[in-house]
């Protein structure tokens, strides 16, 4: 019985990987790119610090400072806190700190730390963070919370409290609801970092974090840290954040930006290196983010490889050139633009970033100190770069073409498996002189991929039809990095995906797309409208993230257009064409052996759609069908989301018709 058992248990799994063998696809179908739904991450609305990075503890490392934010400093988001009858002065310091990159830090000098008649339990001085917007932990649930500490005199113990502070009533404080605690010694006279689980016993939204002296005398406190241990996959991201991307089953991650490559409109100083985003995270220097906060480099390089890892996407990292943005300081208003450059007697520097990046990534820790670095960290196979991306939509002016030339070519010399991604600067339509002048470029150095940008009225996706008149002998593939339509309605999202069934109608010229923004934080929003809104409870999924989803799901090698036709058309044609607001697009996987058509009705009218899919021979019997639809003007946001997937199980039929309702999108998929 046993060995029938084992016998039988083979038998089902070679069955099995028998079925997941890739096919033969049939013919007329066009190759396409199988990598065109990605993702693109910017810090930007706090969608890292606040966002995917799940650090509770807002600028624990007290680098916080004016440049960043008017009437900010070492002490945002802290309080002075003396509990009982305590008594002490919080001062900031930057001697003999932790390092270079993190040299700000506080000195608590506790005067009195007692306790009189009144006393219920809580004393000592110090120091309290709220966190983002508060800090929000769960019942029952485990913290690890960490901080360096510096000791004068005498061994001193510290309280660590998770609390939520109660309402005051009348003149006397009440005291707070205490959720969870430690007491740590601190002995050493020199730096070191000390460590603590804390479990609160109830859930709350709106915690502090309490850091209290109960002895006499000076201490010095830096890189103060709380994070959940649930993350995903354990790594230090927030777990719901993390799942709605992966809930899109992106095939690759553009990161860390966007306008936040190349430093905004603060100059080369404040330029995003990737060298100072790695290794021990009290040794990563923060920098000020484009967008008007702090970045603190806790999401770094590293995490985004490790993230791309964990979901099975491609990094995209993308590095400056050289260039600053046409748009610093103001600079969208000039005439010309304002774009500076760095000499090109400095411009070793840059092409070493990148060959250095590529070396950590991919490279042999035995041969290679940057290799070594990614081996310590903990990820001793190498992470498989594929793509790294030069430049960020900079004015493609002589001088950019000078300096991206200068690094292209030294790198593909040493690098020749390196797919790189140029860029074709901002605005790419016809008869916009960047795109025009990155395209030249592009083809001068037979660029393999270069991406293109633009955000637009829900006209232009409705109605606009780019790609189908794009070359299709050219060397050099289009990857549309970053595009929206300018508002969150249904009927944007569903602009969207009538312009994403035209894109992957020509997956032969395109080869990747990615919506931008990603994330946008309630409270801290610089642009509208974004994929995923969020506050620190869950995130809030758009209509746009269900149209991106559908395309994510139903990724394929090979595309048909003449297995669908809308009664009313023309014989032959493949909807969508220009000004025509109804389309459709049959995609085959046979990797994993799946069909997929999609359809989409943009319109106020129902559209009859005949479906013949006869040349695929073997559906099973079954199809899952997805269904998006609604009010044109209806839209998902923090009260209310009306908008959402439905999806049912249908009988498979090769040759059937169906109606489209109004302001809809349907996805079925087959299996073969």
């Amino acid at each position: 019985m046993k060995q029938s058992i084992t016998i039988a248990a083979l038998l089902a799994v070679s069955l099995g990987l028998s079925a997941q063998k890739p096919m033969t696809a049939p013919a007329g179908g066009k190759a396409i790119s199988d990598e065109l739904i990605g993702i693109f991450f910017e810090d930007i609305s706090s969608s890292a610090d606040g966002g995917l990075y799940a650090e509770l503890v807002q600028n624990g490392s007290f680098e916080y400072n004016p440049s960043e934010r008017d009437g900010w400093g070492a002490g945002t988001a802290w309080r002075v806190v003396r509990p009982g009858h305590s008594l002490g002065l919080l001062e900031v310091r930057m001697a003999d700190g932790l390092n270079g990159n993190n040299p700000t830090y506080m000195r608590l000098h506790t005067e009195r730390a007692k306790e009189y008649y009144d006393y219920k339990g809580w004393k000592g001085f110090g120091i309290e963070n709220g966190g983002f917007d508060g800090i929000s932990v769960k019942g029952g649930e485990k913290y690890d919370f960490s901080v360096f500490m510096r000791n004068f005199g005498d061994a001193k113990q510290v309280r660590v409290a998770l609390l939520e502070p109660q309402t005051q009533q009348g003149w006397m404080p009440k005291e707070p609801k205490l959720l969870a605690d430690v007491v740590i010694n601190v002995t050493e006279q020199n730096w070191k970092k000390y460590s603590a689980v804390l479990t609160p016993d109830t859930t709350s939204q709106k915690a502090v974090l309490q850091i209290l002296v109960l002895n006499t005398g000076d201490l010095d406190v830096d890189m103060v840290s709380l994070m959940p241990q649930d993350t995903y996959k354990g790594h230090g991201l927030r777990k719901d954040l993390a799942q709605a991307l992966a809930d899109l089953q992106p095939k690759f991650m553009r990161f860390p930006g966007g306008c936040v490559v190349h430093g905004g409109g603060d100059g080369f100083w404040d330029t995003y290196r990737w060298k100072t985003t790695i290794g021990p995270k009290e040794q990563r220097r923060g920098l000020k983010n484009t967008w008007g906060y702090h970045q603190s480099m806790g999401l770094g390089y590293f995490e985004y490889f490790q993230f791309c890892e964990d979901m099975g996407m491609q990094p995209l990292p993308i590095l400056p050139c050289g260039v600053s943005c046409q748009g610093a300081n103001g600079g969208w208003m000039m005439r010309g633009q304002a774009q500076d450059v760095v000499p090109m007697n400095e411009m070793d520097e840059w092409v070493d970033e990148a060959i250095d990046l590529i070396e950590w990534a991919n490279g042999d820790p035995a041969t290679n100190k940057w290799a070594k670095m990614r081996v310590e960290a903990g990820h001793p196979a190498p992470f498989n770069l594929k793509y790294l991306g030069l430049g960020n939509e900079e004015k493609i002016s002589p001088e950019f073409c000078e300096r991206f030339k200068y690094i292209y070519e030294r790198v593909k010399k040493v690098h020749p498996e390196i797919v790189i991604v140029g860029t074709a600067g901002p605005g790419s339509h016809a008869g916009n002189p960047d795109l025009e002048n990155g395209w030249k470029l592009a083809d001068e150095l037979g660029m393999p991929i270069i991406d293109e940008h633009y955000y637009e009225p829900r006209d232009y996706f409705l109605n606009k039809r780019q790609y189908d008149s794009y070359p299709r002998d050219r060397k050099t593939k289009v990857y549309l990095g970053e595009y929206a339509a300018k508002d969150k309605k249904l009927i944007d999202a569903l602009a969207e995906g009538l312009y994403l069934l035209h894109v992957e109608r020509n997956g032969d010229v395109v080869a990747m797309t990615s919506y931008a923004p990603l994330f946008a934080k309630k409270t801290n929003t610089n642009w509208n409208p974004d994929l995923i809104y969020f506050d620190n409870e869950r995130p809030f999924l758009t209509c746009s993230y269900y149209v991106q989803q559908m395309f994510g799901q139903s990724a394929g090698q090979y595309y048909y257009g003449d297995c669908v036709t809308f009664e009313g058309d023309e014989s032959g044609v493949c909807q969508p064409q220009e000004g025509v607001h109804y389309g459709q697009s049959v995609v085959l996987n046979v990797k994993t052996r799946q069909l997929f058509v999609k359809l989409c009705n943009a319109g106020a009218e129902a559209k009859k759609v005949n479906i013949d899919l006869s040349r695929f021979k073997s559906l099973k019997k079954t199809a899952t069908k997805t269904t998006l639809s609604g009010n044109a003007d209806d839209e998902n946001n923090y009260e209310a989301q009306p908008i959402a997937p439905r999806k049912e199980t249908v009988k498979a039929a090769k040759k059937f018709s169906l109606d489209l309702a109004p302001y809809s999108m349907v996805m079925l998929q087959y299996s073969l």
